[in-house]
């Protein structure tokens, strides 16, 4: 039976990976923040070595405070920073050397639309977002000879409650408008995707950030 860490399933896209992933006879870790808290790399640790050996990381979880220039801390970009990008940078330090001694293991990271692209307030994830993008690629040269594949996901609009905190109903609305698709995407849409780059199917695609935005990217 695989095994699969998975940060960030309380909610959203990562409970709907967690599910789908259950469903599918995958052993899931799913740790709450009180069990492995993303701020803070001595808890990762911490974490990592009280599991036995995974084959599979999904590292969902983020923060999107947003701010503009002007309104950010340097407090808030180093949290930014840490949770959505170093977090996932220790985590796959710590997942790995049992991978290599497996010869297998699959990494999918969570990158964002806004790794590419931004718009007002969102500097800090952008920044944070793009490194992610940075690691996958740079992960997969490292990686790949131990038959470790690691993508990442960029994901559009989703219907999350992240996208909700960020956005009014009637932006919602506007966004989803101005897709080509028409629609928001579903949490259940982008854990199919994750389920396919983690599985065996998935044998020599790596290094790669996919854009699953509903079309969002190309206009």
């Amino acid at each position: 039976m695989s095994k699969a860490l998975i940060t960030g399933a309380s909610r959203g896209i990562g409970k709907a990976i967690k599910e789908l992933f259950e469903q599918k006879g995958i052993e899931v870790f799913a740790p709450t923040r009180q069990e492995m808290d993303l701020k803070s790399n001595e808890s990762i640790e911490k974490y990592i070595n009280t599991i036995s050996g995974v084959d599979i990381l999904v590292n969902c979880a983020g923060i999107n405070d947003l701010a503009s220039i002007e309104e950010m801390t340097l407090e808030k970009f180093q949290e930014m920073l840490q949770v959505n990008l170093v977090s996932q940078t220790m985590l796959i330090k710590h997942v790995t050397p049992y991978m290599k001694a497996q010869k297998y293991g699959r990494i999918v990271n969570f990158a964002s639309i806004w790794c590419d692209f931004s718009k007002e307030r969102r500097i800090m994830y952008s920044i944070a977002k793009a490194g992610v993008k940075g690691l996958t690629t740079a992960a997969a040269v490292e990686l790949s000879k131990y038959n470790i594949l690691c993508n990442a996901i960029a994901p559009g609009f989703i219907n999350t409650e992240m996208t909700s905190q960020n956005n009014t109903p009637q932006q919602i609305k506007t966004l989803a408008d101005a897709l080509p698709i028409k629609r928001m995407g579903e949490p259940a849409e982008i854990a199919e995707f994750v389920y396919f780059l983690t599985s065996e199917k998935n044998s020599f695609m790596t290094g790669q950030t996919v854009f699953v935005d509903g079309g969002f990217s190309c206009v």
